[in-house]
């Protein structure tokens, strides 16, 4: 038996360093259908772990690796809600082989592949943080047009009118000032001016899949990565001719209290994108136009969006990639104003009409354009070591077209920003149990704008900000478990002043169980003040808002102790307890001129209690999952203030999803609890209710057509997360996409 088993090592040993081969074949499920998406890796002798390449299964479940190492290979196929499928095979040089996989269904949900948790590949179950994954099936399942209308259903995430709130540590700030780190393909994209997030640069039929990490990322991102990170990647470039139609269609209900109505006919959405791609040897490329149009649900809601993206890839070497990615975004809208007094809306007889308009204000537009551009190198020359440089401009510019919003200078509002980075980096891989990550990094945002001046008096102002940064850390076994130690430093000088330095350091540890694993973490997270905090003069509703160019930069200490679990064949859980002690957090305070002004906060702790579970109780093909989420959000007592809750924080979050397939058709439902904020306006004492949300949907899938309908908000629920913001009414979408 000895010998018999050590023939084919020997002969895979022998062959190995001998040239390279061609692994091609397919993914399907045990009935012979197609799996597309599905993540292809293969695995070297060297230790039986090592990963040499990956890809994801083309539009017909096809997928080829090209210039693999001759010797002893191992391919490793898997999909969420799929059994794994792994064959073995000794490639000889020059050889081309066929390797078929096959996925069966399963109840087990399986433990996805993620990057973003460490800057490299790695399994879920390794990752020494929570991290939730939204992948292309649960993105198509929901009809969105948007990414973030998908994130909002993530475990622990919130979104208020369109600012992403992780686990409490952002509130509702018009935008300004995220919390939470955008990446697009692993590069940074917040806005250079406000630091917020424009969700839709990226079409939502481009996007593979969305990564959130939760809790603090500035030991390897940075500034902004204060409560977490979202991700966007997308799609691989296959081989060959490709493209894909996708329609949109959609209503609007009206709101059920007649003193909210504005129209006597029905609003519309509408969009259409139109993508295409070719891929041969060494060269990759695509590109997507699309537009889109919505009436909307409130008065002055109407809006339009353009949109093109491009990507291209060209590998002229097998262990060389070389990358380029753009986009550029177009919106023109209306601006719906939370109040209007009696007399200058409608006259309907209300002193004061909720979600009216001025009679002045009807018809003017908002104009928003924003776009990016990115150039990547990536290259393995062995095993173990790979290394990346990339270089990246974001651009956004922003015009108010309300003549009533005029500044001392006569103009509208206006900013145009961009945003310049670099950063270079190497994954270095000494053996099998240590895995090294360390790179720098740089990034200058430059900002003209008439309403980030820095003074009352108004005038154009021009601000720069500059970032630099390297960071290091080191992924260590020690037996069964991992131990990442790691930091990050950071130097920021703003308008050319002083440099200001902060280290971000990190370690925390995985160590798994026979059901599933353990993990614990600890690390230091900051967050500089955007230009528009430090600089924004404006008015919001009849406030004026003044600049505060002393702010500083917000500092936290983030802890997280978790666990993961499979359990019963059908059954796999997450939960988690994270606390986050603040101090200097940048919130909007009400100043005793009673004028609003961004200002930093003594302290504040946010603790709380993240709960996942996706299960297949009854069949295989119904997937059950649940996600709740406990907070506790204060800013502590000093001198001057109370202990008080944080503001647009809900202690509790809860969503409940179903979904059901059975041969080409599938049904599935979305319930969204969002209890109501303990602080919410600092302006107005408004009332504040409880959101609760239900949607319902549908699907059918027949060849390269797949048609999905969304009746969101059934019970035409009426609630406000943002202030005096009415939120989505009972809309229907229709969305039907033909791919081949």
């Amino acid at each position: 038996m000895k010998v018999s088993f050590a023939v084919p090592l020997l002969l895979a040993a022998r062959l190995a360093g001998q040239g390279t081969g061609v692994v091609y074949g397919s993914v399907t499920d045990s009935s012979g259908a197609a799996l597309p998406h599905a993540f292809v890796r293969v695995i070297g002798r060297a230790d039986g772990v090592r990963v040499i390449a990956t890809a994801s299964a083309g539009a017909g479940g096809a997928y080829r690796f090209d210039a693999l190492p001759a010797g002893w290979l191992r391919l490793d196929a898997r999909l969420i809600g799929y059994r794994r499928a792994s064959d073995t095979l000794i490639l000889r040089a020059g050889d081309s082989t066929r390797v078929d996989l096959h996925l069966p269904v399963s109840a087990v949900l399986l433990s996805p592949t993620i990057v973003t948790a460490a800057k490299r590949s790695q399994l879920l179950d390794q990752a020494i943080t929570s991290v939730a994954v939204v992948d292309q099936q649960q993105i198509s399942q929901r009809a969105v047009n948007r990414i973030d209308e998908a994130l909002d259903r993530a475990p622990g995430v919130q979104l208020i009118s369109g600012q992403v709130n992780i686990r409490g540590s952002s509130g509702f700030v018009q935008g300004l000032g995220s919390r939470v780190l955008l990446l697009v393909d692993g590069v940074p994209a917040n806005q250079g001016d406000r630091g917020g997030i424009n969700w839709d640069v990226i079409p939502v039929d481009r996007v593979e899949r969305v990564e959130v990490v939760k809790g603090a990322g500035s030991a390897l991102y940075g500034s902004s990565a204060f409560g977490g990170v979202v991700n966007l990647i997308t799609r691989d470039l296959p081989a060959g001719w490709h493209g894909s139609l996708r329609a949109t269609a959609g209503a609007f209900a009206n709101p059920p209290h007649d003193v909210w109505r504005f129209r006597d006919f029905t609003g519309i959405q509408d969009g259409l994108d139109v993508a295409g791609s070719y891929g041969r040897n060494a060269v990759r490329g695509a590109l997507s136009i699309g537009a889109r149009h919505s009436d909307g649900y409130r008065q002055q809601d109407r809006a339009d969006h353009w949109q093109v993206t491009g990507k291209g890839d060209w590998r002229p070497q097998p262990v060389m990639r070389v990358s380029l990615s753009s986009a550029w975004a177009s919106d023109q809208y209306g601006v719906p104003e939370p109040w209007c007094s009696a007399g200058n809306c409608d006259d309907r007889g209300e002193a004061i009409q909720p979600f009216k308009i001025d009679a002045v204000n009807l018809g003017n537009r908002t104009r928003s354009d924003k776009g990016y551009l990115t150039a990547m190198v990536t290259r393995t020359p062995s095993q173990r070591l790979t290394w990346l440089a990339r270089a990246s401009w974001l651009r956004t510019r922003f015009t108010d077209a309300y003549p009533n919003r005029q500044t001392s200078q006569g103009s509208t509002d206006h900013s145009i920003a961009n945003r310049y980075g670099v950063e270079g980096r190497i994954v270095s891989r000494p053996d099998s149990a240590r895995v090294v990550t360390a790179g720098m990094e740089g990034a200058i945002a430059d900002v003209w704008s008439n309403i980030f001046s820095g003074d009352t008096a108004g005038g154009t102002g021009r601000h720069t900000q500059g970032e630099y940064a390297a960071y290091a850390e080191a992924e260590q076994m020690l037996g069964p478990t991992r131990v990442t130690i790691g930091a990050r430093s950071d130097f920021q000088v703003v308008d050319g002043g002083g440099l200001t330095a902060f280290v971000s350091p990190r370690i925390g540890a995985v160590w798994p169980t026979g059901t599933g694993s353990w993990r614990a973490s600890v690390g230091r997270a900051f967050r500089a003040p955007s230009p528009a905090e430090r600089f924004v003069t404006t008015y919001a509703l009849s406030f004026r808002v003044i600049p505060n160019p002393a702010l500083v930069s917000e500092e936290g200490w983030s802890t997280e102790f978790g666990r993961s679990w499979t359990g019963l064949s059908w059954l796999r859980g997450d939960a988690a307890l994270f606390w986050t002690e603040a101090r200097r957090l940048i919130e909007p305070v009400i100043t005793p001129a009673v004028q609003i002004q961004f200002q930093n906060l003594q302290r504040a702790r946010i603790l709380g209690l993240d709960l996942s579970v996706i299960a297949t109780p009854l069949s295989p093909r119904l997937t059950t999952s649940l996600a709740y989420q406990y907070l506790d959000a204060r800013e502590l007592k000093t001198d001057t203030s109370p202990q008080r809750p944080l503001l647009f924080r809900p202690r509790h979050l809860f969503t409940l999803s179903a979904d059901y397939a059975i041969d080409r058709v599938s049904v599935g439902a979305d319930f969204r609890y969002s209890s109501r904020y303990e602080r919410g306006d600092p302006l107005f004492d408004d009332t504040r209710f409880n959101a609760r949300v239900l949607d319902l949907r549908a699907g059918w899938t027949t060849g390269p057509l797949d048609v999905r309908v969304k009746l969101a908000n059934v019970l035409n629920y009426i609630y406000n997360l943002a202030p005096r913001t009415l939120e989505p009414v009972r809309t229907l979408t229709l969305v039907a996409t033909y791919a081949r």
